[in-house]
């Protein structure tokens, strides 16, 4: 049995992928009032991944026979400066998600609660997927500053990235 505090834990990091889905949404927005499709192709799949990872968290929790209780999703932030600062955005953030996952993960330790510690072994080692894949497309954007064409070509290799449904909740 999960104790109190840790599924308490468990509810702000289903709302913290909740708002990473939320937020990336809203970039996916920006990026198609930018005509840049590939860009929201990409955001796109980022938005299903955060749904995914809301949904394994929620599953994990049916499991234990913790009931599940969702709070209300902050509004994100929907414009950008450039499509830079929206990606740059999106790593600082799987950067904050990276240090939520690493509290909880804590927790569940000091909780002495192996399950939850074993099942959060996959965000910690995701989250480092997470944001080398949004620090490459940084530092692409960066070396494409000056170059429309640059900007064009990585428009077109973001837009054939698809998104991964789950097939089950053991996903």
């Amino acid at each position: 049995m999960m104790k109190a505090e840790l599924k308490k834990a468990f509810h702000k990091q289903i709302n913290e992928e909740l708002y990473s889905a939320y937020l990336y949404a809203a970039m996916v927005n920006y990026f198609e009032e930018q005509n840049l499709a590939g860009f929201a192709t990409w955001m796109r799949a980022q938005t299903v991944e955060e749904l995914n990872h809301a949904n394994k968290l929620i599953s994990h929790l049916h499991e234990r026979g913790a009931e599940v209780k969702l709070d209300a999703i902050a509004k994100p932030t929907s414009s950008w400066k450039s499509p830079l600062a929206a990606i740059e955005a999106a790593y600082k953030h799987e950067c904050h998600i990276s240090a939520c996952i690493d509290d909880l993960y804590a927790r569940a330790t000091k909780a002495g609660d192996n399950a939850a510690a074993l099942f959060l072994n996959w965000f910690v080692t995701e989250q480092v997927e997470e944001e080398a894949s949004a620090d490459e497309v940084v530092q692409k954007l960066k070396l494409a500053q000056n170059a429309p064409g640059a900007m064009f070509m990585l428009d077109r290799e973001l837009g054939a990235r698809t998104p991964t449904f789950p097939t089950g909740a053991a996903e």
